[in-house]
């Protein structure tokens, strides 16, 4: 499958799987709503596709939200086959993806630091005057 038609099934995959999660069609228990699918990627042969998936819910919640889908990874398959056409569809694997915590936390460690360093450049001026 050529790499454009394959990054667009990426796509496809990652906006179906949000809305069944979003609209609750999921009935696990240990699905919530707060998970986000960051990003799929389908093997070039269309046998599997690893899904990533990511919360600012504590991590063994998040644990606990990827056990639930891929203990629904069949029921989840076959609810997004009736809507795409493709010969053969994916094994979904959920896969925690810890990126977007650890970015958030980088961001708030630089904000921070930009601040302190505010308020060092003040506090200098302020022993000049």
């Amino acid at each position: 499958m050529g790499q454009y038609r394959l990054q667009r099934l990426n796509d496809q995959l990652r906006d179906e799987i949000s809305k069944l999660i979003l609209h609750g069609d999921v009935k696990d228990p240990r699905v919530s709503t707060f998970l986000s699918i960051n990003r799929v990627e389908v093997t070039n042969d269309l046998a599997y596709a690893k899904v990533y998936v990511s919360s600012f819910l504590p991590d063994n919640q998040l644990q606990k939200g990827v056990n639930g889908l891929n203990a629904a990874s069949g029921f989840i398959q076959r609810e997004i086959a009736k809507k795409l056409r493709i010969r053969q569809f994916p094994k979904l694997q959920f896969i925690v993806d810890a990126g977007m915590k650890e970015g958030f936390a980088m961001v708030q460690k630089l904000n921070e630091l930009e601040r302190e360093e505010k308020e060092r450049a003040e506090a200098a001026k302020s022993e000049e005057e």
